[in-house]
């Protein structure tokens, strides 16, 4: 990629994030997970089974890998087919740089969102309810390379799906289903160990399980390992599964952005577009 295309790749993200930053219902999307998380911390009480560890800072940490997870996989997504159907892709060919400028400026703009939301959720936490911080410098590196590691995973993925749904009005039911499935199955809100095996197994396959283990290993203590499936932490584990996933979505997101990028036209757009103004 050009230096031309990062400078003009990243002054088009700095244009979006002081967009986002002016808008208050795209910011209240973001901070109303915070809120969430806090509510739901601040009504459990138990310990994780076998250990002193208390389970508002697993759901916390579940929380937290959610949230990496959700910016990648459901709001870039919905973005990139938002901005198709606004012809933004279409423009995108006539501009020199314009895809590889583009994907620079929207990993900008995703990877901010993403990591402010994380801070803001960890730090409100040990605010209010005593939510859990990592204790060491070891542990702020894991936090650093599992979170580094988890956007990488998630965001070209997302970027790769966005690229094939249909419209903005299906984006939204069609991620959601399977996004709250793995939210539910992933040990994100109760240790994963109280759910079936084969649905362990399934669950293993995808990014947010791990990601989800590689935060709590940052943000629990040790004797939380005993709450997991192996007992310890995986986290070479962790980086394998992450970085498999970082290179399947880079392989699937850049021919498929080309190519909703190449079959973008206009009579395409006004057909679409006379097309949601019927359905209206």
């Amino acid at each position: 990629m050009r230096r031309t295309h990062w400078r003009a790749g990243l002054q088009r993200g700095a244009i979006e994030l002081r967009h986002l930053l002016r808008n208050p219902k795209e910011l209240s999307g973001h901070l109303s997970n915070v809120v969430v998380a806090l509510l739901v911390a601040g009504y459990i009480g138990d310990d994780l089974p076998g250990t002193d560890t208390p389970m508002a800072h697993l759901v916390l940490a579940g929380f937290a890998a959610y949230l990496l997870f959700q910016v990648g996989l459901v709001n870039l997504p919905q973005m990139l087919v938002t901005e198709r159907e606004e012809g933004a892709l279409l423009r995108l060919r006539a501009t020199p740089g314009g895809i590889p400028a583009y994907l620079v400026a929207k990993c900008l703009l995703v990877v901010v969102t993403a990591v402010g939301t994380l801070a803001l959720l960890l730090l409100t936490a040990a605010a209010l309810v005593d939510g859990p911080l990592p204790q060491g410098p070891a542990d702020w590196l894991t936090l650093l390379w599992v979170t580094t590691l988890g956007l990488l995973a998630v965001v070209p993925l997302g970027a790769a799906i966005g690229a094939v749904l249909p419209n903005p009005r299906e984006a939204l039911a069609l991620i959601m289903l399977p996004v709250m499935g793995l939210l539910a199955t992933s040990g994100t809100v109760f240790p994963i160990t109280s759910l079936p095996v084969p649905v362990q197994q399934v669950a293993s396959v995808f990014p947010l399980k791990w990601m989800a283990q590689g935060l709590r290993s940052a943000l629990l203590p040790d004797s939380a390992r005993a709450a997991e499936a192996a007992g310890s932490w995986e986290l070479p584990m962790v980086a394998l599964v992450l970085t498999a996933w970082t290179v399947l979505g880079f392989l699937l997101a850049v021919p498929l952005l080309r190519r909703a990028a190449r079959r973008e036209s206009g009579s395409r757009l006004t057909a679409r577009h006379r097309k949601a103004a019927m359905s209206a």
